[in-house]
């Protein structure tokens, strides 16, 4: 998507950002002709409203944007830019109104992430579309770097099963190492169990697609360690204890969590964060056959803990605990885990509010703060102790479900709590991965949720 982003452009059509209250002062200062044109559209510099500017040859010769009530141009985010390639006339398009480099950056970052598609699967091309001339002080590095992490994560996502299992899933991670200068690896199959990753063994099991955990490393020299994992279920079928039709209609997402931690990964490693970084990304599909584990089993972790199955849907929590127990291991200064892991989530937040827990109050406060400068929000939950008595089991050292139907989302947490011991600082996120309603620039598929704002607070933690 570079063709939509150009670095120059003498002919671009001019294109002028406009607040609701901005317009009347607009209005007063163009050429009573131009103003009529925009009083007889009815535009009222709405959010997301474009408007065409008509030339006298009849062509356009440039257009408006409204954004909405903000009360100036500059405090926008990349969401207002977003949609713009698709709604705008085809043709290349300059920035008429000045904005500061945080915003151009956001513009910028926001007309190519609008512009979004998945191609793999549509044998008509894609129409031509609106290009943007990047406005001064657009950091371009950045823009096409985050770009390009977060196609990556939403292209995984939107990837239906069939043709994305755990092998290739992990093909992807063997990717990015080989073109970065990662050193990768990965135990697979009966591997697993030989070296302890009895759960990750045990909920691949069921498919005859073995299961795996990748594991990607990056030197950068002798920065802080820095460790991700993401939870990577191919398909969620529910296993043994299955899931009814329309459960499993978007389970293809299950792997949410590998692919953000995948594109946050690349871009960390793509704009050289001076940390040295792990990857791990237990990668499986949950499914049904003689094999596939049972409610009941018991299961020895990589921690040497033994986990009772209650419900074999409450398979994400198993992968990412022997994943967490192989990291915690190396005692990282940060260790952060991605997952779609709980429908409580959703109920509580809503799909575009990820949970957030972690053993670092002051690391919550800050990620939610860099969330809201990145337009990536995500919401500190509490790792509440008290529910922690949900996961006592009679036959085995913990159980994987609780008794109860309520705080689902912080008692899935609490369970990943028990394979982090020796890390002085965890953070756990829980996610959607989905866009569940259309939007400007946001269609109903994947969505790369978490990764801006966790590599900022990565860069301003770390530098």
């Amino acid at each position: 998507m570079d063709d939509l982003l150009l670095s120059c452009g003498r002919d671009a059509r001019p294109l002028s950002l406009i607040t609701e209250a901005g317009l009347p002062a607009w209005l007063a200062a163009q050429p009573a002709a131009l103003a009529a044109w925009v009083r007889a559209n009815a535009f009222a510099a709405e959010k997301h409203r474009v408007l065409a500017l008509p030339a006298e040859s009849g062509d356009v010769a440039g257009a408006l944007v409204g954004l909405g009530p903000l009360r100036e141009p500059s405090e926008l985010t990349l969401w207002h830019a977003a949609g713009l390639t698709d709604r705008l006339p085809p043709g290349e398009y300059r920035l008429e109104t000045s904005l500061n480099a945080t915003a151009a950056t956001h513009f910028a970052l926001g007309w190519l992430t609008g512009a979004y598609r998945l191609q793999r699967y549509r044998s008509a091309p894609t129409q031509r579309r609106a290009a943007l001339v990047a406005p001064p002080g657009t950091d371009l590095e950045y823009v096409r770097a985050a770009n390009n992490a977060c196609a990556l994560a939403r292209d995984l996502i939107n990837t239906p099963a069939n043709d994305l299992g755990p092998a290739e899933l992990a093909a992807a991670a063997a990717t990015l190492a080989r073109t970065t200068g990662g050193d990768y690896r990965e135990i697979a199959g009966a591997e697993l169990a030989a070296g302890g990753f009895g759960l990750i063994a045990a909920v691949g099991a069921g498919s005859p697609r073995a299961p795996r955990l990748v594991d990607v490393r990056w030197s950068g020299g002798h920065g802080p360690r820095l460790t991700l994992i993401g939870k990577g279920v191919c398909f969620d079928s529910g296993g043994l204890d299955i899931k009814p039709s329309a459960g499993m209609l978007l389970m293809k997402k299950d792997m949410g969590g590998a692919a953000c931690a995948l594109a946050l990964a690349s871009l960390l490693v793509t704009l050289k964060a001076p940390v040295q970084l792990r990857l791990l990304l237990p990668c499986v599909e949950n499914s049904v056959d003689g094999l596939a584990y049972r409610p009941g089993d018991v299961i020895r972790s990589r921690k040497g803990l033994t986990v009772e199955i209650g419900n074999t849907d409450a398979e994400g929590r198993l992968i990412l605990a022997d994943a967490l127990a192989e990291a915690d291991a190396e005692k990282p200064d940060l260790l952060i885990d991605l997952a779609t892991l709980t429908g409580a989530a959703r109920v509580a937040l809503g799909p575009e509010l990820p949970a957030a827990y972690s053993t670092d109050e002051s690391l919550l406060a800050e990620l939610r703060r860099v969330g809201e400068t990145e337009a990536d929000p995500i919401w500190p939950m509490p790792l509440w102790a008290g529910y922690d008595e949900e996961l006592v089991s009679k036959v085995a050292d913990l159980g994987n479900v609780s008794g109860t139907a309520f705080a689902g989302s912080i008692i899935a947490a609490l369970f990943l709590k028990r394979f982090v011991t020796a890390t002085p600082t965890w953070l756990h996120v829980d996610l959607y991965g989905w866009n569940s309603k259309e939007r400007p620039g946001r269609p109903v598929a994947a969505e790369a949720q978490c990764v801006r704002a966790l590599y900022r607070l990565i860069r301003t933690r770390f530098g």
